[in-house]
């Protein structure tokens, strides 16, 4: 034992061996085999490649077989085992699985320099790095790898995920022909391609007095673009409809309870001679004027391509935005750390998810208190338009809240309306010049309302989660056509010899094909306050309202972001200073007009109907990050037992004893009990869950302590450090040892 005055000394070894070749010496040969999905087929492979795990530069991984088929890429090891079987499993695609429609970009490491890799290759690299579209990031070491296997597995990766192909060269087509959808799977979700379907819905709305569902494009006649069955108001005739093939003609989406509604216009070319425009604008007065006047409230219009950002500006802010994430080791996460709210301003995105939702709250007070008919004008109306009508129908109608009302919304507005899904997510990986994250866009700004409004939805954050995961997935329809017109063209079956009929393909709403029903569990909200039944003696209850915090968003007793970021240490002093140097930098230039600020406040002054209009927050720090997640593959941004999942494992403990007593008093009073009391999967220990579970379950403790309070009190006073730029500090001299 030293005497207290004594130093230690110092360590004096010296390993000149890598921990790959320490590994290397130990690999026992065994056999593992892919599994494959039917029309699945193994392309190329390679032995011995060392997968790194994302730790803190230590090169620990594990040594295994990475394949490429027509459908992924998979690293293959030997480790998993039923203990280790995540709780929360996807049955299409594992843990080391990345469909090639996920892949974003892949680099290789030449003498530790990283180079994109396209087309051929002269020299291939002793390092593979693959970043994913939903933000894994994962990294393969070849140096122990045969060339040849090398060479096969590297060109294959690099062929099959990110040049050009052909539409039904995807593998949609291929698990189509060998897999033949046995079973309908819309999980009353309504699909919106039959006439009846958008008959049911305008008399679900009480929007039948003033509109009618049309044929008029029954065979395509009138545009490939638009779908077979749309409504339009009675006012408009099909001679208009097939006039200007579908352009100019107001498409309804939805009408509120006050008889106004929102409607949608593909705008007409800009470019025209004078002729023709003068009869273009002669005949869209025509049509504002009708629709003005009664049955009808008055019209206003929206042109979003100069009231929102472009699709342009919202791809180069996602690009920027998505960079924060894709993290190759903790050193670069830490290195960012200090600057994190610098780079997050320059990115743009969030400013951009609160200008969309103030646009969605805008035209929500022109429905709602002005009566006003709302018509959305873009170029195409299958973009923003979307955006904003699928946003509005969330806040203002609770049945779209619901799983299989938010369902049936993406059927009606983004897949029958036409969104280019295939174009917008670059899945035949094109030039990528049409390449914009606008679905993406919606799920961020729903993301919004669910935190901040958690009962008033049936589904989970987790379910919003693998919703934008299932974009990559080629085993299902849903996202991977133009437009319907696309899709019914390329069903026939005639280049497939296994195949005789029109495929039927799968629908993502059938989420029993990705996941078992425990796992399901998982994407619906057990606090859902379910709508009452209209009882009188309940009418009045206020056992559904819920009185909010009347604070200002940047007052000193509010606290900013508390998810995803920090520590539980955090006192209020850090809550006050990051409160205010993200508010210095989300509040917009642009100042709300005061009908929108008196109608906005007014509404937050008063107690929230779950089942009502729904206005998100957007001052300041209200507008937050998807944590879950853009950092769920970040083991150094996870609070471990703590988190929002936390809180909701212990009321589940509590739900649970309340049914499990209700169950011992049911029997001692000798009363029927009508089937088992079915639990929500959770884990019971929930000090052991992460913050972002289920994605992150038992992840390693950050090896960077958390910053003590003392140690920012110390540098500079509280107002300095809100103006002041974000510089990197090197604070490690500092910190204090987790426990």
């Amino acid at each position: 034992m030293l005497g207290s005055g004594a130093k230690a000394a110092k360590p004096s070894f010296v390993s000149y061996i890598s921990p790959e070749e320490i590994h290397v010496k130990e690999l026992v040969e065994k056999e593992v085999n892919p599994h494959l999905l039917p029309g699945e087929l193994v392309l190329c492979e390679a032995n011995t490649v060392y997968k790194y795990i994302q730790e803190d530069g230590s090169n620990r991984g594990t040594y295994g077989k990475l394949v490429c088929t027509n459908f992924k890429i998979a690293f293959l090891d030997d480790s998993a085992s039923d203990d280790n079987e995540p709780q929360f499993k996807n049955k299409i695609v594992g843990e080391n699985d990345i469909t090639l429609q996920c892949v974003d970009q892949i680099y290789g490491v030449y003498d530790e320099k990283k180079k994109l890799l396209t087309g051929q290759l002269r020299k291939y690299p002793e390092k593979l790095i693959i970043y994913c579209k939903d933000l894994r990031v994962f990294q393969f070491c070849l140096r122990y790898t045969k060339e040849e296997e090398v060479k096969r597995i590297v060109s294959g990766i690099i062929h099959h995920s990110q040049t050009p192909k052909l539409l039904k060269r995807l593998f949609l087509f291929s698990y189509a022909s060998a897999a033949p959808n046995k079973t309908d799977g819309r999980n009353q979700t309504v699909m919106f391609d039959t006439l009846e379907d958008w008959r049911v819905e305008l008399e679900r709305t009480k929007g039948n007095v003033k509109y009618k569902a049309v044929t008029t494009n029954e065979g395509y006649r009138v545009s490939e673009k638009l779908p077979l069955y749309f409504v339009v108001p009675i006012c408009v005739s099909e001679e208009s409809i097939l006039k200007y093939e579908g352009r100019g003609i107001p498409i309804w989406c939805w009408s509120c309870h006050n008889g106004a509604a929102l409607l949608k216009m593909s705008a007409f070319p800009k470019e025209q001679d004078d002729s023709t425009s003068q009869t273009q604008k002669a005949f869209l007065d025509g049509i504002y004027k009708t629709i003005s006047k009664p049955p009808y409230e008055l019209l206003r219009t929206d042109d979003l391509s100069s009231s929102l950002p472009s699709l342009q500006d919202i791809q180069t802010a996602y690009t920027r935005f998505k960079q924060l994430f894709l993290i190759d080791s903790s050193t670069d996460f830490w290195a960012t750390d200090v600057k994190w709210f610098s780079l997050l301003e320059s990115t743009n995105w969030l400013e951009i998810i609160r200008r969309v939702l103030r646009k969605a709250i805008e035209v929500a007070e022109w429905l709602e208190r002005q009566h006003t008919n709302v018509l959305l004008i873009e170029e195409s109306a299958t973009d923003l338009c979307c955006v904003i009508s699928s946003l509005v129908q969330v806040m203002m109608d609770s049945y779209s809240r619901t799983k299989s009302g938010f369902q049936s919304l993406i059927q009606k507005e983004w897949v029958i309306g036409g969104h280019g899904f295939l174009d917008r997510c670059n899945h035949l990986h094109k030039s990528g010049k049409e390449e914009a994250p606008v679905f993406l866009l919606l799920l961020n700004c729903v993301w919004q309302l669910v935190q901040q409004y958690p009962p008033a939805f049936e589904f989970t954050e987790t379910y919003l989660t693998v919703l934008s995961d299932s974009l990559y997935v080629p085993i299902f329809s849903t996202f991977f056509f133009n437009s319907q017109h696309q899709k019914d063209t390329n069903s026939s079956g005639e280049n497939f010899t296994t195949q005789s009929g029109p495929f039927r393909f799968l629908t993502v709403w059938d989420w029993s094909v990705q996941f078992d029903p425990k796992a399901q569990a998982f994407l619906n909200n057990p606090l859902y306050a379910e709508k009452p039944k209209p009882d009188k003696s309940q009418r009045k209850s206020p056992r559904f309202k819920h009185q909010r915090q009347l604070s200002l968003p940047l007052t000193q007793t509010k606290s900013s972001l508390k998810r995803g970021f920090f520590r539980e240490e955090t006192d209020h002093f850090i809550k006050n200073l990051l409160g205010k140097r993200i508010g210095k930098f989300i509040n917009s230039s642009e100042e709300l007009p005061s009908t929108f600020r008196e109608f906005y406040d007014s509404w937050h002054s008063k107690p929230v109907d779950y089942h009502g209009l729904l206005l998100p927050r957007i001052d300041g720090p209200e507008i937050k990050v998807w944590a879950q997640r853009y950092l769920r593959w970040i083991p150094e941004a996870q609070l471990h037992g703590g988190g929002t999942i936390a809180t909701a494992a212990k009321i589940l403990d509590l739900m649970e004893e309340v049914q499990s007593l209700q169950v011992r008093m049911d029997e001692e009073h000798c009363q029927a009990v009508s089937g088992g009391v079915h639990a929500v999967p959770m884990l019971r220990n929930s000090a052991r869950l992460s913050s972002l579970f289920p994605f992150a379950l038992l992840q390693r403790q950050s090896v960077k302590p958390a910053l003590p309070t003392s140690t920012w009190k110390g540098l500079e006073d509280e107002d300095d450090l809100i103006r002041r730029d974000d510089e990197f500090v090197d604070l490690t001299d500092d910190v204090i040892k987790c426990v």
